[in-house]
């Protein structure tokens, strides 16, 4: 299991938009996670900054570059643009974090 953590912007002021959409994640998007080999899948919130900070497991032979294609994660990334830095396919900006330290 490959363990992947990264960072994201919110935009000022969306912070319970944000959960509110998460809370809510529509079934087909969560299974399409899943089918691509992400097993856990956590983001946490830094409010002083905005800066969303995620972590994902992913299954051996995942396929998670193929997710960016699909149509519902296209439709979830049009959903989420106008709460977040985006690119120009509506991806949010996302900084992959380099693993420093690790203990079970």
């Amino acid at each position: 299991m490959e363990e992947v953590a990264f960072t994201m912007k919110l935009k000022p002021g969306f912070e319970a938009e944000y959960k509110r959409r998460h809370d809510e994640i529509w079934p087909e998007l969560s299974q399409t996670l899943t089918e691509a080999g992400i097993r856990d899948y956590s983001i946490y919130l830094d409010r002083a900054s905005g800066t969303l900070f995620a972590v994902q497991k992913r299954a051996e032979g995942h396929t998670i570059d193929q997710l960016p294609s699909l149509p519902i994660m296209k439709k979830w990334w049009a959903y989420m643009a106008d709460i977040m830095e985006t690119n120009p396919d509506n991806s949010p900006v996302s900084t992959t974090l380099e693993a420093v330290f690790h203990a079970d």
